[in-house]
């Protein structure tokens, strides 16, 4: 009985990093990541980083949303969750960067190019 109770912690870590694994693929798909930052099992708050592709995008806050109300539901011991996008320290909603997209460079001129040309 004691081995469980030492693995009380990892356990919730790990259903945390599942959870996340499981409910938002897209995150990884479209380069972006997400991971614990923080853990405070005696209060049930969680702290979440979205970082890769997810800083800058304009769904991202969305995404924070939906990561805040679902996780408190599926894991009964999470009673808050924390998470950012890490653009501008401290806030839940995104700034200071302009999303870039695929395909978009900076010329030498510092001029943003449009893209890849259309094939037609």
């Amino acid at each position: 009985m004691s081995t469980e109770t030492q693995n009380d912690g990892d356990d919730l870590e790990e259903r945390v990093t599942n959870f996340l694994r499981r409910n938002f693929p897209q995150i990884q798909m479209h380069g972006g990541s997400a991971a614990i930052q923080d853990l405070d099992r005696e209060n049930g708050v969680v702290s979440i980083a979205l970082g890769g592709a997810c800083s800058g995008c304009g769904i991202s806050p969305m995404t924070i949303q939906a990561i805040k109300s679902r996780m408190v539901k599926e894991i009964p011991e999470i009673e808050k969750v924390n998470a950012s996008t890490g653009m501008d320290g401290e806030s839940d909603m995104g700034g200071g960067m302009s999303p870039s997209f695929p395909g978009e460079t900076v010329d030498d001129d510092g001029e943003a190019d449009e893209g890849p040309e259309a094939p037609f």
